[in-house]
């Protein structure tokens, strides 16, 4: 399963300079709802155009969501081995709580300082 993480659904709905490959999309996916209150902020700072409001519908009906649930919460509050963003600290409780329930995972992110963590916190990474 693949954790995907804002970076790589903002590069498949921004058309930026990198994205992930069309077969990734039917990957098993899954990420904290947080994706989607981060997704549906950048989209509508960015554009209220109906093909790209569709287009964000779609890539987000692809991943499923786990809820920020208490455990994951208490998680983001402890201190991680480097420095993490608030919103990072969430995603990487959310990772660490799929697999502490046996949940087999790697993290899709183009976010550099995301996968520093990742590593320090020994999320095994997804080639993109």
């Amino acid at each position: 399963m693949i954790y995907i993480d804002t970076s790589v659904v903002l590069a498949q709905l921004l058309t930026e300079d990198k994205h992930p490959p069309s077969d990734f999309w039917a990957e098993h996916l899954v990420s904290s709802r947080l994706v989607e209150y981060e997704v549906w902020t950048r989209v509508n700072k960015v554009s209220a155009r109906s093909d790209l409001l569709d287009a964000t519908r779609g890539v987000l009906s692809r991943i499923a969501l786990i809820e920020l649930i208490p455990e994951v919460v208490a998680r983001a509050k402890e201190s991680f081995p480097v420095e993490v963003r608030t919103l990072d600290a969430l995603h990487l409780s959310s990772a660490a709580f799929l697999m502490e329930q046996g949940v087999s995972l790697r993290l899709a992110t183009y976010d550099t300082r995301m996968r520093e963590a990742a590593k320090r916190v020994r999320l095994p990474l997804h080639a993109l």
